[in-house]
Parts: C-alpha cells; structure tokens; sequence
C-alpha cells in the first residue's frame, strides 16, 4: 500500500514540477520550476496535505491554535491542514496574512482565525530563500502571536531553510526539490 507521504510526492512531481530554463522571482536562472498551487488546489492534493501536513507537524511536537501564511501559496496548505485537524478532532484553525494591510474596514493584516497570543505554525508552500515565511512570522509576532515553527511544502534547497533555522524557526519540509526531481525521473523510466 502506497503511503500518503509517497502519494503526495507523486502528485507534486506530476502536477506541480516542470523541467525547462525558467526565470524566479528573484532573477535568478532555473533549469526547473515548482508550482505547487496545481498540486495544493487540487481535491486529492487537499486530502493528502492535510493528512501529510498534520502528521509532521503533530510528530514534531507541535501544538499549535492557527495555521496560516502568505497568501496565496499558504491559503490552501493552511485550509487543508485545519480541515484535517478538525476531521482528527483536534482543531487547528487557519489564517491568511495580507501582501498589506487593507486599507477599509479594519485595516487587518492578518485575516481568519488569529488572535493575540496565538500559538501558531507558519507554513510555505515553497522554500527558497525564505522571505515569505519571514514576512508571514513578522506579522504574527507584531500582531503579538507566537510562532512555533514554520512548514514548507518543498524546500528549493537554496539557503531558505537554513535561513529560518539560523533564525531560531524551527522548520519542517515535507519534501525537497532532490525527491520532486529523482520522482520525475522514476516515472519517467518506468514509462519507457
């Protein structure tokens, strides 16, 4: 029987990583490219993060009040997550930090099921160098919630998760872009 943690990784590698010469967000030149998004919007991706991302973050220790992040490459990690912890019967409610603050009604940057004094997971969809979980932890700790970690999806193994670390973030990947890739490449010889 094929564990959700390998049914994961073969959805991600099918659906959400693409071989070719792509251009980041910070310039730099890649020869592949991670969009988890086709991958955590998707009905069965929902299912297995939620089952996948709850199990690491339960087997760390982590007892968290919230789970949120960036939007939008956190929105559904977080959602999938909470409908997992609720179906469990141990709730973890989501939310979503904003780009910025709105500017009408009450001005929030963060949106959801936060409060002061939070204990809270971020998560990321994808670690690169990882300025997004920074920027969703700093407005938790203005916000005067407490952080206790922070979860990617997959770590482009480019300094981010050793950035968050030497940050004193305690962070958990599920996968690396090493597995998305070696997933890739097994299918791609067992269809040959």
């Amino acid at each position: 029987m094929i564990s959700s943690h390998t049914k994961l990784l073969n959805l991600l590698s099918e659906r959400s990583f693409r071989l070719g010469d792509f251009v980041l967000t910070s310039g730099a030149h890649s020869d592949y490219y991670i969009d988890c998004r086709t991958t955590t919007m998707h009905a069965h991706g929902q299912v297995l993060i939620g089952h996948v991302g709850l199990a690491a973050i339960r087997d760390a220790g982590l007892r968290p009040d919230a789970i949120g992040g960036l939007t939008m490459g956190a929105d559904p990690l977080a959602y999938a997550i909470a409908a997992a912890s609720w179906r469990k019967g141990d709730p973890i409610h989501a939310f979503s930090v904003r780009k910025r603050a709105k500017r009408h009604g009450k001005g929030q940057l963060i949106e959801g099921c936060f409060e002061p004094g939070a204990r809270v997971v971020v998560v990321e969809d994808v670690i690169t160098t990882g300025g997004s979980a920074f920027k969703a932890c700093e407005a938790v700790n203005q916000a005067r919630g407490d952080v206790l970690g922070v979860v990617g999806l997959v770590d482009r193994e480019e300094g981010g998760r050793a950035a968050l670390e030497r940050a004193g973030l305690h962070t958990i990947v599920l996968y690396t872009a090493s597995d998305l890739r070696a997933a890739v490449a097994t299918a791609d010889s067992a269809r040959t």
